[in-house]
């Protein structure tokens, strides 16, 4: 990507998707323009973008919405509408930028599996970006760890688990069994 010219990265920027933690849904408009704007915007015709949205909203089990403002919906709702929208242009390449952070564990459940389902119809490679290893155990086949900038691991989920030496394992671990605070260390020594 970073030698492509800007006529080149713009193409490529039109096969990915993204997800963002906080829906960033337009609410003067309706469930069905959202996820219609994408495909306006690349000018795409009204007679391929209603078909197009019709199955998103199937996919997203949202069909009844489909004339609703977001602000009437909950917010798993507004996050499977944003998907929806992130499909729209049949993408190559799904981000997900911290996309089940700002629900409740219910939500993230159902947005969780619906990824799963995206990943297995359409074959769309998604990142998703998260600081919950839970999610990360749930639905991912390979990861990366970043820090301060720079990748320290990037590994399928099943040879994080066989190194004892994987930071991902480590932290993972550290989320199982948290520190105790100094002041409870300190009176138990």
């Amino acid at each position: 990507l970073t030698n492509l010219d800007q006529v080149g990265l713009r193409q490529v920027r039109h096969k990915i998707g993204m997800i963002f933690q906080h829906f960033n849904l337009l609410y003067s408009q309706t469930v069905y323009d959202n996820i219609a704007l994408p495909m306006r915007i690349q000018g795409i015709s009204e007679q391929e973008i209603e078909p197009k949205i019709e199955e998103l909203l199937d996919l997203v089990n949202l069909q009844e919405k489909r004339d609703t403002n977001p602000s009437q919906l909950s917010g798993g709702q507004k996050q499977r509408v944003a998907i929806a929208r992130a499909l729209s242009c049949s993408p190559k390449i799904l981000l997900c930028d911290e996309a089940t952070s700002a629900l409740d564990p219910d939500s993230t459940e159902s947005i969780l599996a619906l990824l799963k389902k995206i990943n297995q119809l359409y074959g769309i490679t998604i990142v998703l970006i998260t600081h919950e290893m839970e999610v990360v155990k749930r639905i991912c086949h390979r990861l990366a760890v970043m820090e301060k900038g720079q990748f320290i691991e990037i590994n399928s989920l099943k040879n994080v688990f066989e190194n004892p030496n994987s930071p991902a394992r480590n932290m993972l671990y550290t989320e199982l069994s948290p520190k105790l605070p100094a002041c409870l260390s300190r009176s138990l020594s």
